[in-house]
């Protein structure tokens, strides 16, 4: 069997992917060709050539993404900082949105010892781990409602005990609860949240309509109710000079500041831009 320019197999898969309306055409493909390939993305200018075997593979993912398969189903993992978790049906594909938010997380436990943290609506429990992966002294303590979303959560908190990471503390819990990790009452460093916050009848690309959970994507009161709880939750955990960072719709730049400064004991608010320039999550500091 004659070998065949890798070069061309992601040109092709580029294209199939752009007339399917995948956003990323060429990002999905490389990957795809690295998944099958078993390296880095960063190698594949090193592979010339492949075996026809290796053409067909990257063919027959390519074809399922161009379905509007979410590229994490079919490799099986999502990358959040420094770790990756696994993610299939029943759970919410961590995005790269949340990178700045996990980036003024950790910029805030920096020479603090042994900081608690907090991550509410944890869903894979990407959040929690690449705290817990970024700072080994922080004691981090995750819950979330959904029983699916807590089953891979639980495995990828295996998967990074493993792999050596400081455990994590996982519950089942609804954080509309206003006695939730009320042991902690006045003692948290870092509260972070990536809740559902999509208003209810927003229009949402096929990869998420039919794939994510819509319980973790949708919320009532134009994408506001979850996120009213992790404010009322956050200003009872933190800690004097303790921190919030609260991801929220690209519609809530003015909505969700708002509803920060509305509780006295927070401070500080400010609203931040995500990767693409769109308000993306607001933080805020516990008053001395």
């Amino acid at each position: 069997m004659k070998r065949q320019p890798l070069r061309l197999a992601i040109m092709e898969a580029t294209r199939i992917l752009e007339d399917a309306g995948v956003s990323s055409p060429r990002f999905d493909a490389d990957l795809i060709a690295a998944h099958v390939l078993g390296v880095e993305r960063s190698r594949l200018p090193m592979i010339p050539l492949v075996d026809p075997p290796v053409v067909e593979a990257i063919g027959q993912l390519v074809a399922q993404r161009a379905k509007r398969i979410p590229l994490q189903h079919l490799t099986g993992w999502a990358a959040l900082g420094h770790i990756t978790v696994d993610v299939g049906a029943g759970v919410f594909i961590p995005r790269p949105e949340t990178e700045l938010l996990l980036e003024w997380g950790l910029k805030l436990l920096r020479g603090r010892e042994y900081p608690v943290v907090v991550d509410l609506c944890t869903g894979s429990g990407a959040l929690a781990l690449a705290m817990a992966h970024a700072a080994p002294n922080a004691v981090v303590y995750a819950v979330d409602i959904d029983a699916q979303a807590l089953a891979w959560a639980r495995h990828n908190a295996d998967l990074r005990v493993a792999e050596g990471d400081t455990p994590i503390r996982l519950y089942s819990g609804d954080i509309a609860d206003s006695t939730i990790f009320a042991e902690l009452d006045g003692l948290v460093d870092l509260v972070v949240c990536n809740p559902p916050y999509v208003p209810e009848g927003t229009a949402v690309p096929p990869e998420v309509a039919e794939h994510d959970p819509p319980q973790a994507v949708f919320a009532a009161e134009s994408g506001l109710a979850v996120i009213r709880h992790a404010i009322s939750v956050s200003a009872r955990l933190l800690r004097p000079g303790g921190g919030l960072a609260i991801e929220h719709d690209d519609t809530h730049g003015s909505a969700v500041p708002a509803l920060v400064r509305a509780r006295r004991v927070l401070t500080d608010v400010v609203d931040h831009n995500d990767l693409t320039g769109r308000p993306r999550f607001v933080t805020a500091l516990r008053v001395q």
